[in-house]
């Protein structure tokens, strides 16, 4: 049997925060969704839990109305996670970030789920092919990585394993898209592109605070208010060929001066300046952009950091922070 073609039946493992987020996303969209976590009881808590907060969510605003009443039609509890993906054509595997708990409950719900169904695990971090060992029929196993809080953040990283087959990965994609998410595919490495870039950057405010350089307060008021509030809007790529990359490569000089080759300029950046593809002023860095539309992009860049500016001082500062 092959992967299914269309994806009606859902079923989400783990229906805790990041899980329960995840089902809510899929129920609003009108699909049927079953939860599965340690037992009957659990799941028929967060899926109480669930339809609660959701109405909570339509109260603020933050859901569109009648979402609510949508959510709760579309959750049921499952007694089991065998119950539970029973019928699936779609399973979210949604447990906490454990290898051996991730393996042990793959190798359940591949052993009860269809053989056509998809299964989505939602790994931070876990190599695709180190779980596919306890999954049976690999070919339909892929990571499917959200972003927590799941509803509102619109990131979702696709992660085909070494065995996972194509049309499982172009339905999965499809299905996220559907969803309102930008889906985006990353090859199967440690920490995919999401977590790679976060923990790279939290070790290196880390080794700040160690060095007496700034406070934890300090640092979050810096990223926030300057490259962290470009990041709401651009990818580093982006901001890196609208600054200019022969003033990044020059930046990568004195860095590597202090601080040695850990912070050296990669080789990839300077045989771009070399070659003259300086970003935006060039019309070429490591993106390419068209030389009529620069003004545009410019002035799009302008109003976007406005904007967002007037939405911060809208919201004003996060409680207790």
């Amino acid at each position: 049997m092959g992967i299914t073609q269309r994806i009606d039946a859902v079923a989400v493992v783990g229906a805790g925060y990041m899980g329960g987020g995840i089902a809510q996303v899929i129920a609003l969209h009108g699909y049927r969704v079953t939860l599965g976590d340690v037992d009957g009881d659990a799941a028929e808590a967060a899926r109480v839990r669930l339809t609660e907060q959701a109405r909570q969510f339509e109260d603020r605003g933050l859901f569109p109305p009648g979402a609510a009443e949508l959510i709760a039609a579309n959750l049921t509890a499952a007694p089991s996670v065998e119950k539970a993906v029973a019928e699936a054509d779609y399973i979210v595997e949604a447990v906490p970030e454990n290898p051996a708990l991730k393996s042990t409950i793959l190798a359940r719900i591949s052993a009860a789920a269809p053989e056509s169904s998809i299964i989505g695990t939602n790994t931070s971090a876990i190599p695709i092919a180190e779980l596919a060992d306890s999954v049976q029929a690999p070919a339909r196993l892929l990571g499917v990585h959200w972003m927590n809080p799941a509803p509102f953040i619109p990131g979702v990283e696709i992660i085909p394993g070494p065995e996972t087959a194509a049309e499982a990965v172009d339905l999965a994609e499809e299905f996220i898209t559907g969803l309102g998410k930008t889906a985006a595919r990353v090859a199967d490495t440690p920490g995919f592109v999401a977590n790679r870039l976060q923990f790279a950057l939290y070790k290196e405010a880390l080794r700040l605070v160690e060095e007496g350089v700034a406070t934890p307060t300090q640092i979050d008021a810096v990223v926030s208010n300057s490259f962290g509030f470009r990041l709401a809007l651009f990818g580093p790529f982006a901001i890196g060929d609208m600054a200019g990359l022969d003033v990044y490569e020059s930046s990568y000089r004195s860095l590597e001066k202090a601080y040695g080759e850990r912070l050296a300029a990669p080789d990839s950046l300077r045989a771009a300046v070399a070659d003259g593809n300086l970003g935006l002023k060039t019309g070429r860095g490591f993106l390419e952009i068209d030389p009529t539309d620069r003004q545009a992009l410019l002035a799009y860049r302008d109003t976007a950091y406005a904007r967002l500016s007037e939405l911060r001082a809208e919201l004003g500062k996060a409680p207790g922070l």
